[in-house]
């Protein structure tokens, strides 16, 4: 039974290494009452996020918490695969290689030991097929395994609900409206199948995304999109357009959040597989982040699922420019960068277009303090 003190949460991820330390962060939070997780694509596949999922919620004695099958590609595509980009920032497994024993050493670009598909290898179903959120043929769709071939529409790992993600969704949002908090952590595919089914619920949704940048450059390719944002821009797109009451957690502030070497040490001091587990995901994504960027993150990985977790439990962490957005679709002149995230011009003369609250100021101090603390609790 519901508590109405705590914070009632779906989360829609795409599990991999910050997706589980975001949800480890709600299992420990007094505040949180995560009643469903939704697991698709997107880091990983939705095979794998699922597992990944399951693995974490049982880690931490929470297997009653129901998993639902989430997307399994884009919107604008038939068929998904996993891009070296994230399999480098990731691991293998997703976690780190945590579970499947065969970390890779972050000290080498995933991407440079890949070699990109032809057609014929990937078209197998005559439909377009993503490659991380990039079409192929396109010059950055990178597959994290050589000759990857389009996953199968249905993942082998088995959700423990077979009702759908998006019916899931729907059903929750209609009967608790603003009382129920939507987390996505990954792209906005589920969420823009579920307004589009229902559409009369996107007045009652509360939606809490991490995606995107406005001030700040994005973690693609192009220095311009971010990495949920480009997986899907046309979901994305209109679920800014959609009327519903949305906080955008994007790199503008997750930039600020850095998780130091010392929290990993008071993890692995605990000495249990809670411990470790942790522990192993932040050494992976440190040490991988570092890489990336020395300068930017020197002093640690950047918490972007966890900082969207704790401000769907407490919006006072981030300060936030109310502002109509737009999710670029295209590229090309007058159209922009696709995946780039952008105020809508059209809401400059348009008062009644919907308003997204792009947070861009965040206590980075109380947020990270607060994060190791409880994760170190949970561990033992």
């Amino acid at each position: 039974m519901g508590n109405r003190n705590r914070t009632r949460i779906i989360a829609c991820v795409d599990t991999g290494v910050d997706d589980a330390l975001a949800l480890a962060y709600l299992l420990a939070s007094p505040a949180c009452e995560l009643v469903g997780v939704i697991a698709g694509y997107g880091n990983v596949d939705a095979a794998t996020a699922i597992r990944n999922t399951n693995a974490v919620l049982a880690l931490f004695g929470r297997s009653d918490i129901p998993v639902y099958q989430g997307s399994t590609h884009p919107s604008w595509a038939s068929s998904f695969i996993p891009d070296a980009g994230c399999a480098q920032f990731h691991g293998p497994d997703g976690l780190g290689g945590y579970l499947d024993g065969r970390a890779t050493a972050t000290t080498t670009n995933a991407a440079a030991s890949n070699t990109n598909m032809t057609a014929s290898q990937a078209d197998v179903d005559g439909g377009i097929v993503s490659v991380g959120g990039y079409p192929l043929g396109d010059p950055h769709a990178n597959p994290a395994h050589p000759h990857a071939l389009p996953l199968s529409a249905q993942p082998t790992s088995t959700p423990r609900s077979e009702v759908q993600g998006t019916d899931f969704l729907i059903g929750q949002v209609r009967r608790y409206g603003h009382n129920v908090t939507v987390l996505t952590t990954g792209p906005l595919t589920d969420v823009d199948a579920a307004l589009t089914k229902a559409p009369a619920i996107a007045e009652k949704l509360h939606l809490v995304m991490m995606g995107g940048t406005l001030t700040q450059p994005g973690n693609c390719w192009d220095t311009v999109a971010e990495t949920n944002i480009i997986q899907d821009p046309e979901a994305a797109n209109r679920v800014f357009h959609c009327g519903a009451d949305i906080t955008m957690v994007g790199l503008d502030v997750t930039h600020q959040c850095l998780l130091p070497q010392t929290a990993v040490d008071r993890w692995t001091a605990t000495g249990t597989e809670r411990g470790r587990f942790l522990a192993r995901l932040a050494d992976f994504s440190i040490a991988a982040n570092r890489q990336a960027d020395p300068a930017l993150f020197a002093d640690g990985m950047p918490l972007h699922d966890p900082l969207a977790a704790a401000v769907a439990l407490d919006r006072t962490l981030v300060g936030c420019l109310d502002i109509a957005m737009r999710a670029e679709t295209r590229t090309g002149d007058f159209a922009g960068v696709r995946g780039r995230t952008t105020g809508d011009p059209v809401g400059l003369v348009t008062p009644s277009m919907p308003r997204t609250h792009v947070a861009l100021t965040v206590d980075a101090a109380r947020f990270v303090n607060d994060f190791v603390d409880r994760l170190t609790s949970l561990c033992r």
